[in-house]
């Protein structure tokens, strides 16, 4: 255990201190396909009674029409945040028509890219915007890639929880430059520790040959629709999933916040030819936002990202740079298709206590070489992890997989100790034993299980991943929800389409008067 890591946990069992840690905050984005109920991807426009997807506060969608996205407000307690995701999924279902949700990460059933229908966010700019953006993304790399489906864990600690940390390290920094440079700091341990959450939590190791038209030499046809890589783990976070070879040049600095949004601002401001000969606006129409290597700063594909939340119109970096950190996004987590929410608690208190080792635990500036390595690391368990011979790579150095995660679960071990101290449920540390056996055995992490699952069975990836969301639909359809709920999110979807309504009809600049604004601010 490092000298910075020790220190910090000394203060940490003062009961102030540890009761500043668990007031963190923690809300997750869900990402869940609509399909029908043979299994292939829906081509009806977003439910309208679910609200407007440009406007409403927790139900919207990403890429796609019907890729829909779920959005719990930040909460105390990880229940909490459970429950409310819960709640969403109950009053989905009540709205939808023939319909269900893909249980999985990697979608399927899809013959044509052309039949996965763009995101439609109304007449206004801003709803325009957001889905030029999208069809951008489509020339660029493809449909397909975009209906990927994931889970973001935002977390922020609690705003008394700075100040004291602020004195342990004795920083004369502002407070908020103090709170940036930690959230940076966290940041920087994650690339370098993250690829535990691939191993442990990925639950992707398998894709249909629909989605996969060309795969690597490596690949093994398991049957005659799926193909997998025997010791994957998240093919969702490999290069056939969301990393690409032209974002593999993009080398964002986290050694500060103004480095990571200067390297931003550069990619976004610095034209790619291969973009240029896609045309911006084209005979009136708009296939990209711009021809730059990033059009807008959601492009760059990061496993963990740091966030302020954007005023309307306001460029990410911008909000950042004026207001600072104000929470961080791991975007590294497959949806499990085991469980009905596609998360379960457990693994929220792990990955509480994994970030909190990532903030105490000392973080040296990672240069472009080791940002590489650490890259590295994070491919090779997307597509080895399993491999009980893995060796990653630390400071240049070869270490087993094994050898590495056993470090790291012992550091977490005192985090969660602290963080259950006087408390009955032991939360924490009973989320963090129950991922011991998978670092001793690569056969029991969820990656393992469905391949397991598919031998025993004979069943294909898309058999499988059918049938589990047919369970989880009957599973929703038979938690009702109470008639306060349902007028509660009823008048949200109602006062979405207000606000939609609102937006169109009082934009004053044309859309191309308004890319120029929007691209302008500094």
């Amino acid at each position: 255990m490092d000298k910075q890591l020790k220190y910090h946990l000394r203060w940490l069992t003062k009961p102030d201190y540890k009761m500043l840690v668990k007031e963190s905050k923690k809300g997750l984005e869900k990402e869940s396909l609509r399909i029908t109920l043979k299994g292939n991807i829906a081509q009806t426009p977003h439910p309208q009674s679910l609200g407007s997807a440009l406007t409403h506060p927790y139900i919207t969608t990403d890429y796609s029409e019907a890729l829909l996205e779920f959005v719990t407000p930040p909460c105390a307690q990880a229940e909490q945040t459970l429950d409310f995701l819960a709640y969403i999924h109950q009053f989905t279902y009540t709205n939808l028509n023939e319909e269900i949700l893909w249980a999985a990460s990697m979608p399927c059933a899809v013959t044509d890219e052309k039949e996965i229908p763009i995101a439609y966010y109304g007449t206004s700019n801003v709803g325009q915007m957001k889905h030029v953006y999208r069809r951008g993304l489509g020339y660029r790399y493809g449909r397909g890639m975009q209906i990927i489906a994931g889970i973001h864990f935002n977390y922020s600690l609690s705003e008394s929880f700075w100040p004291i940390l602020q004195e342990q390290d004795h920083s004369q920094l502002p407070l908020a430059d103090f709170i940036n440079k930690r959230y940076i700091h966290l940041l920087r341990n994650f690339h370098r520790l993250g690829w535990i959450i691939s191993y442990l939590f990925g639950a992707s190791p398998a894709v249909c040959q629909c989605f996969l038209k060309t795969p690597h030499e490596e690949f093994i046809h398991s049957d005659s629709s799926t193909y997998t890589l025997p010791y994957a783990t998240s093919l969702r976070m490999s290069d056939i999933g969301y990393k690409n070879d032209t974002q593999a040049g993009v080398d964002i600095p986290y050694n500060s916040l103004a480095e990571y949004i200067e390297g931003l601002t550069k990619a976004i401001e610095t034209p790619f030819p291969p973009y240029e000969k896609i045309g911006v606006e084209v005979d009136g129409f708009y296939r990209q936002l711009n021809a730059n290597i990033l059009q807008i700063e959601n492009e760059f594909y990061s496993f963990i990202r740091p966030k302020q939340i954007a005023e309307s119109g306001e460029k990410p970096t911008l909000a950042l740079k004026r207001r600072g950190i104000q929470y961080i996004e791991v975007r590294a987590l497959d949806i499990n298709p085991y469980e009905p929410l596609g998360i379960n608690q457990q693994h929220l208190y792990f990955l509480e206590a994994f970030l909190i080792l990532c903030l105490l635990k000392a973080s040296p500036n990672l240069d472009s070489d080791q940002r590489k390595e650490a890259e590295h690391n994070q491919q090779k368990v997307a597509c080895c992890g399993r491999d009980p011979m893995l060796n990653l790579q630390r400071n240049g150095e070869s270490i087993l997989l094994k050898t590495w995660a056993l470090e790291i679960y012992q550091e977490m071990e005192e985090i969660c100790s602290l963080l259950d101290q006087g408390v009955e449920n032991q939360s924490y540390t009973t989320a963090l034993t129950q991922q011991y056996p998978l670092i001793e055995d690569p056969n029991l992490t969820p990656s393992a299980q469905i391949l397991a699952e598919m031998k025993k069975t004979g069943k294909t990836f898309y058999r499988l991943a059918m049938d589990l969301s047919h369970q989880h639909a009957n599973y929703f359809k038979q938690l009702p929800l109470t008639q306060d709920k349902i007028e509660h999110f009823t008048q949200l979807a109602q006062i979405s389409w207000k606000q939609q309504r609102h937006m169109e009809a009082t934009d004053t600049l044309s859309f191309k008067e308004y890319l120029a604004h929007y691209f302008a601010q500094k």
